[in-house]
């Protein structure tokens, strides 16, 4: 088949005009609609496209594939709803706003005033929905555009509402505890989800800590971690049961280490850019023979490790003691023999693992850090300091105690905020969330459905079976407010399910 030539100085710009222009003044999405109206309905609603910024070419591309869809099916003759959305709150928008103002914390939020700093977040929105309207009209998509939802909308808060008021009234909303990414510039919980945007390669400073055995004077664990700052918070040593390990004397001292572990060479998990060209990592039986002989006196299963008792890293810090009657070796199948020394220092309060690992064992939990990521008072020399900005102080404090065997820059792949980029901590909050008890219910209605591509319902199921209860609250300013009232003196929480409800039980504000 022949295709006539086209001429390449053709202004495809001024074309796309005239077509527009042509499809206004004949009414041609209008006269479709009219054509259709009444026949086999065919439902398209568009997930919402964020109103925070104008569209990118991302959207104009996913724009293209929904409106092919869209039009072959009217070319069928069925009826299209033909429905935008916007998404409207949340932490893109709040971010965009702090950003005209200069403001770097919630603090500043608060300072300029909670109320002005929300409708400037509705202001936003509204904007770039009208901008993000005209660009699609631009693109040409056809949709009902006098008729697009907002998240923002009463309807959809007060349908929301509705929905947590049924999930407590079958007992699946709870205030919890639980360890999680934290962005501390922003003040709020990250998903998972969300997490897995913002993954960036940084070199942190890595050390290996001496533990004291208080029963055996002379020998300690070795240990290793990637962020000092958690061993204020230290509460246990885990071991692998059927590992083994090494007892290492060197000089006066004797040292429990993995035997993998101490022979096994060492490199950077990222090897592929290496910006700051960090010497290479060195195999811990080097970190041996450079600070003079040792020699290998017994090699032992894990099992013979647990239950001895040590002397924590920071012990002598207000923070710190409650969990000194706890310090022990405990058993954990996760130990491995690929990284580290073999023996992991638990901090319940500053990791997800450690945390689901110290409830099982019902050991303490420490949680040291304010939400703006800064040490409390109880914390002695970082007390008003940023957990990122402790490193050298601890390691300096470590080495003036005789606690530190070695350091090292590691260079890893380490989460940041998928918005303002500030490095991600695991802190202890509390939150409210719905528990996942339900979720055979919600893979069964997934199962209900037609997947293209087909390989999209087992991915939907996956995530549905590994997903831990879901957080609803964010701690934030521009969201859905939570219809939750509690008791501060028992605990008793009540779930309002409408507009209607809150009227009905509000005692003060409703004029």
């Amino acid at each position: 088949m022949a295709f006539e030539k086209v001429d390449p100085k053709t202004d495809f710009p001024a074309m796309e005009r005239e077509i527009l222009a042509w499809w206004e003044q004949v009414q041609a999405f209008e006269t479709l609609r009219t054509m259709n109206r009444g026949k086999p309905k065919w439902s398209f609603l568009d997930g919402p496209i964020t109103a925070n910024n104008p569209m990118g070419v991302h959207h104009a591309w996913g724009r293209t594939y929904k409106d092919i869809y869209q039009r072959y099916q009217a070319s069928l003759g069925r009826e299209l709803r033909y429905q935008n959305g916007f998404d409207c709150q949340g932490l893109w928008v709040e971010v965009e706003v702090e950003k005209e103002h200069g403001f770097t914390s919630k603090k500043d939020i608060e300072t300029y005033g909670i109320d002005r700093f929300v409708e400037e977040c509705k202001a936003r929105a509204r904007k770039f929905a009208a901008i993000q309207t005209e660009q699609s009209k631009r693109l040409g998509y056809w949709m009902d555009w006098g008729n697009s939802y907002y998240t923002m909308s009463d309807e959809n808060n007060y349908a929301i509402w509705a929905f947590l008021k049924k999930c407590h009234e079958r007992g699946l909303i709870y205030k919890g505890v639980d360890v999680m990414p934290w962005c501390p510039r922003c003040g709020t919980g990250i998903s998972q989800m969300e997490m897995n945007e913002g993954y960036r390669e940084v070199a942190h400073t890595s050390v290996f800590v001496l533990f004291p055995l208080r029963e055996r004077r002379g020998e300690h664990l070795l240990v290793w971690t990637t962020t000092p700052w958690t061993l204020s918070s230290n509460v246990a040593a885990a071991v692998r049961p059927d590992m083994t390990y090494l007892k290492v004397r060197q000089g006066e001292a004797i040292y429990y280490v993995g035997k993998t572990n101490f022979e096994a060479a060492r490199a950077h998990p990222v090897q592929e850019s290496n910006p700051r060209d960090l010497p290479p990592l060195m195999a811990i039986r080097a970190m041996f023979r450079n600070l003079g002989a040792f020699e290998i006196v017994e090699e032992l299963p894990g099992e013979r490790l647990i239950g001895l008792t040590y002397d924590g890293p920071f012990d002598h810090l207000p923070g710190a003691k409650e969990a000194i009657d706890a310090h022990r070796v405990i058993a954990w199948d996760e130990v491995t023999e690929s990284e580290g020394t073999g023996i992991v220092h638990i901090a319940p309060g500053c990791g997800a693992e450690d945390y689901a690992l110290g409830r099982e064992l019902g050991l303490p939990q420490i949680a040291p850090l304010y939400e703006d990521g800064t040490f409390r008072p109880e914390f002695g020399f970082l007390a008003g300091r940023r957990f990122d900005e402790v490193a050298d102080a601890v390691v300096e404090d470590l080495k003036a105690r005789g606690r530190l065997f070695a350091k090292e820059q590691y260079l890893h792949r380490y989460p940041h905020c998928w918005r303002c980029r500030d490095e991600l901590v695991y802190r202890l909050v509390d939150e409210w969330f719905i528990r996942m008890d339900w979720r055979e219910e919600i893979m069964e209605s997934a199962r209900q459905a037609r997947w293209i591509p087909a390989w999209g319902l087992e991915r939907e199921l996956d995530w549905l079976r590994n997903m831990g209860d879901w957080m609803i609250s964010k701690k934030r300013y521009w969201g859905l407010a939570l219809p939750i009232w509690e008791c501060h003196q028992c605990g008793h929480f009540e779930v309002i399910g409408g507009r209607e409800e809150l009227q009905a039980r509000a005692v003060l504000g409703w004029d």
